[in-house]
């Protein structure tokens, strides 16, 4: 008995060990491939590719595997349209999301709890707005727009899913109407903050958009914890956070330079 428990946990530590080794190329080889070819067709291959679970099932179920896949495959595809979006030779931002994707793969994409639910979500808005408003400058505003319901949605559901599921579809749509509203009306004056030559650079938008979920999660939370009720108090801080940060971010930081176009 003890030499199958032994067995049982040699063999568990050592897929979770090939597991991590997979993730870990999946992240530098989709990007790196990406920045050597100059084309980000192979790193979109790689990503929609490592997603063959998702119809590896009845067809019945395709397209609630998608939805739940939506999160993971906003932030893979948005790492490799950001490595194209930078050049074809590599930069220290290259290095960064391929560090990113590999942390995102190996240490957060697998929790489940509502706080990491939540942190997943986030990080796929902040990604993938990003993503989105690089490539705004040279599509037409529709392609932003549709982007960015994508992302509210698959960002609400993504963390709503955990209660009631009717009440999910129809938030999460709310959501996504919402985030391509505002993508809308700021299509105009996309704002990018760069960081010399590194080739790092972060959307105002994005920023934004990520403190408002913020707090939308934290008022649904809040909410379902109180079977319906809204406890102000509990939620008035990160509330006046959000705001005055992005009062800040409007006001202060919408200089001219900064505009893509």
């Amino acid at each position: 008995m003890a030499d199958y428990i032994f067995i049982r946990k040699s063999r568990n530590a050592l897929s979770s060990l090939v597991h991590m080794i997979l993730n870990l190329l999946l992240a530098v080889v989709s990007i790196g491939a990406t920045v050597i070819t100059g084309n980000c067709i192979i790193g979109l291959v790689l990503i929609i590719a490592s997603k063959w679970r998702v119809f590896a099932v009845n067809h019945r179920y395709w397209w609630l595997n998608i939805r739940s896949s939506l999160v993971d495959l906003i932030v893979g595809v948005s790492c490799v349209l950001l490595a194209y979006a930078a050049g074809a030779s590599f930069l220290p931002v290259h290095f960064v999301l391929m560090a990113v994707y590999a942390i995102w793969l190996i240490f957060i994409k697998p929790r489940s709890s509502f706080n990491f639910a939540m942190t997943q979500a986030l990080i796929a808005v902040f990604i993938g707005s990003t993503a989105a408003t690089v490539f705004a400058a040279i599509t037409n505003s529709i392609v932003l727009v549709l982007a960015e319901f994508i992302i509210g949605y698959a960002a609400s559901h993504h963390v709503l899913v955990q209660g009631d599921e009717k009440e999910s579809s129809f938030l999460s749509v709310a959501c996504g109407l919402v985030f391509s509203e505002i993508a809308w009306l700021s299509h105009s004056w996309l704002i990018l903050y760069n960081f010399a030559s590194t080739g790092i650079c972060v959307s105002q938008l994005s920023i934004i958009l990520t403190i408002l979920c913020f707090a939308y999660f934290k008022v649904y939370n809040n909410i379902s914890k109180h079977e319906g009720k809204l406890q102000i108090r509990e939620i008035a801080l990160p509330i006046i956070f959000s705001l005055v940060v992005v009062a800040i971010l409007i006001i202060g930081f919408s200089q001219p330079r900064f505009n893509i176009h």
